[in-house]
């Protein structure tokens, strides 16, 4: 048998994943009890009452007191003072097992030990930052060649947004084309042009869109989440308004994998993309290093002519971004000051600095040492396993499924709301209708997220788990127990439901 290179050991087919999805949706939201939730508000107001002074004084200084979304949580942000492995500890003593992992950079666990101690000597040598060429920016760059032969040259940058902003214009040179297709419900970054149907597919510009000017995002389409047919639409129509530059993706489903797709959507993707004169870009931010060595590119057998980074490339050190490619497209990428050639121009003063540079050349080396992403991945999918175990247990309509390392956990399916059509009035009209019925879920996903935490479960908004190498089996299996304690404590409610699904489920159960 050969030897397992990725961190899924199977493709689930998004069939099964949807319904299950569309169910939940119809019944009634399932959270914990009244009771609980008083347990849960008293846990954070007395076992985490430093964070809460800091979390309030925040306010005051922080716009909605934090600096990251990721630190957003119900009933206030927790402040951490010690990240180790698979745990976080916040700054009131209390522990925690890490499933947010930072969004999902830190594979190898928080704060691993060899790289932190070769970073520790790097700073007492060079310092963070020089302004001018290191020796890391070549062997990360090449290291990422050797796992990844499409990216033939690397570009680093200061994130994910700045990636996709340089891949886009490297696009648009190339092909002399000026539209870009989407995913309905992926996340590329906040660039102007790119904050257009994010979370729910069809939403275009109405829920996030604030303070971005119409023109902004006027060449940029969002096509229905695995609809080949849609796609292939939407590039036949562009034809004649500029035509289309790039298709970007993310490998896995929006919002890595939120939304899944089936195993050869990519493939006929790329295969349409390039059939109307569009460079395929595989948005790898969360999958590269984390589904293998060889990213999502390996594990579905493809050579995306862009491939964007971030998380994992500076192994969870600031500054996590970059593009890389084929040589005649990353090539078209401006080096030097005032070239006068035809380039894409990219900049940012911290983007490939040593320090970022050399964490995440030794992250690399560590993941092949270790076969982490396949152990991270085998430890996703016990997790997943155990979930869905507990799910049936307790008789929730939960959706559980892993895409190895990336668990999903959907409570009350506040992500699966799909509005996509190629009309403007249709979707928006669908939005309208199921805006209160969303935020309602929404508010309920927070809840849950709220209730694991008081058991000592930090997740991604309640719904996303990463795990990492640092997630042995006694941790999973105390993970396990922990989210047993909350579900034993769940019961039905008659939120989340339109009136007339209300009216019905409340006269079945009277």
């Amino acid at each position: 048998m050969a030897e397992q290179k990725f961190s899924i050991s199977k493709w689930e087919e998004p069939d099964r994943i949807n319904s299950e999805l569309e169910n939940l949706r119809k019944v009634p939201i399932y959270e914990i009890s009244e009771d609980e939730h008083k347990k849960v508000l008293e846990y954070f107001d007395v076992k985490c009452s430093k964070s809460k002074a800091i979390a309030t004084d925040a306010k005051k200084y922080v716009p909605g007191g934090v600096q990251h979304n990721l630190a957003f949580n119900y009933p206030f942000p927790l402040v951490v003072d010690k990240a180790e492995g698979a745990y976080l500890y916040d700054i009131d003593g209390n522990r925690y097992i890490d499933f947010l992992q930072a969004g999902g950079p830190t594979i190898l666990g928080s704060n691993y030990p060899s790289i932190r101690e070769e970073v520790k000597k790097h700073l007492d040598k060079c310092g963070p930052v020089t302004g001018l060429l290191h020796e890391s920016e070549i062997l990360l760059a090449k290291e990422i060649n050797k796992h990844m032969p499409a990216v033939e040259m690397f570009r680093m940058l200061g994130s994910g947004t700045e990636s996709v902003m340089a891949a886009l214009r490297i696009a648009r040179i190339e092909t002399k084309n000026k539209r870009i297709i989407k995913m309905g419900g992926a996340y590329h970054g906040w660039s102007d042009q790119m904050v257009y149907g994010l979370k729910i597919p069809g939403s275009r510009q109405f829920l996030e869109s604030h303070g971005i000017p119409g023109k902004c995002y006027s060449l940029t389409d969002e096509v229905r989440p695995n609809d080949l047919d849609m796609l292939e639409r939407m590039l036949f129509l562009n034809r004649m308004r500029g035509g289309t530059a790039g298709v970007i993706v993310e490998p896995v489903g929006p919002e890595s994998g939120t939304r899944p797709i089936s195993y050869d959507y990519n493939k006929e993707a790329m295969r349409l993309a390039h059939k109307y004169g569009a460079l395929f870009i595989f948005d790898e931010v969360v999958t590269g290093f984390r589904v293998g060595l060889s990213g999502a590119q390996g594990y579905f057998g493809l050579e995306p002519d862009l491939t964007i980074f971030g998380k994992i490339i500076a192994g969870g050190y600031p500054a996590a971004g970059g593009v890389g490619g084929k040589r005649e497209y990353a090539g078209l990428m401006a080096a030097g000051v005032a070239t006068g050639k035809h380039r894409a121009y990219v900049g940012g003063t911290l983007a490939a600095n040593p320090l970022s540079s050399l964490a995440g050349y030794l992250t690399i080396k560590e993941i092949e040492r270790t076969n982490a992403c396949v152990k991270a991945g085998m430890a996703g999918e016990k997790l997943a396993q155990g979930l869905r175990v507990l799910v049936g247990k307790y008789n929730l309509p939960y959706v559980v499924y892993s895409q190895g390392s990336i668990v999903h956990l959907e409570c009350t399916g506040a992500m699966s709301f799909d509005a996509s059509s190629m009309f403007l009035l249709k979707s928006l009209s669908s939005l309208l209708s199921n805006k209160a019925i969303m935020t309602e879920r929404k508010v309920s996903m927070e809840l849950m997220g709220a209730a694991y935490m008081a058991n000592g479960i930090v997740t991604l908004a309640g719904s996303r788990l990463y795990t990492s190498l640092a997630d042995t089996e006694d941790v999973i299996d105390d993970a396990l127990q922990r989210f047993e304690n909350v579900f034993s404590n769940v019961v039905s409610t008659n939120k989340g439901l339109k009136p007339k699904a209300l009216e019905k489920y409340l006269k079945n159960i009277d």
